[in-house]
């Protein structure tokens, strides 16, 4: 934490990981610094000593928060909901819980990593997006199908929960990577309700402190 107690939060604008913390700090209250670290500037600022001596794994996010160093975006925001419960972003009753961690979790694990950019760099440039669309389409066909039945006003139910803050910002993902997303209604719909809420829209990537000004919004 800073002189002044504030978090620092260790992000990327356009990091879909650090979008979801983001969003998890402007929904609980919590007044924060941001470090940015950019992904690609002078070969990725991510691995540099200091970056790594913060966090071994070279990624964001990363959240300096009650005196520790939390990485890994989901951890982040349980550890946020257990020390600052209000709102309630994961559910009381525990079938909507495990819903709710098991679709955040499908797009943590099963569909973001797979189009992230350590994993595309692996990838010839020239199949990099047809890799990237198939693996979120991919997920997207299971994810369409889950959230028919724990759908509400959002993934689960009527209330926002992490399942939301992992939602939007891989919707935006699969718009930047030209992914045509009408095949997936339910998904489309919950991202248009959750993208009119205040906390969506001041923390998305085009009004970040490391935001270009050409993205700019």
């Amino acid at each position: 934490m800073t002189e002044s107690g504030k978090p620092i939060l260790y992000s990327y604008f356009r990091s879909s990981c650090s979008w979801r913390v983001r969003i998890a700090l402007a929904l609980k209250g919590i007044d924060y610094e941001t470090v940015p670290i950019n992904l690609i500037k002078d070969g990725g600022q991510q691995f540099s000593k200091d970056f790594q001596a913060l966090n071994p794994m070279k990624q964001v996010p990363a959240l300096k928060i009650d005196g520790i160093t939390i990485h890994q975006s989901l951890a982040i925001i349980e550890y946020l909901e257990e020390t600052r419960p209000t709102p309630r972003l994961l559910p009381q009753d525990p079938k909507k819980r495990a819903s709710v961690r098991m679709i955040s979790d499908l797009i943590a694990g099963g569909i973001q990593p797979l189009q992230n950019l350590s994993v595309l760099k692996q990838v010839e440039e020239e199949l990099q997006l047809t890799w990237a669309q198939n693996a979120i389409i991919s997920g997207f066909n299971a994810l369409e199908q889950i959230l028919q039945s724990t759908a509400g006003t959002y993934c689960v139910g009527d209330e926002v929960t992490m399942a939301d803050l992992c939602l939007v910002p891989q919707v935006a993902n699969a718009e930047r990577f030209k992914v045509d997303c009408t095949p997936y209604p339910t998904i489309s719909s919950i991202n248009k309700r959750l993208l009119v809420l205040e906390a969506f829209q001041v923390t998305h990537p085009c009004r970040q402190p490391d935001t270009p000004t050409e993205l700019r919004a």
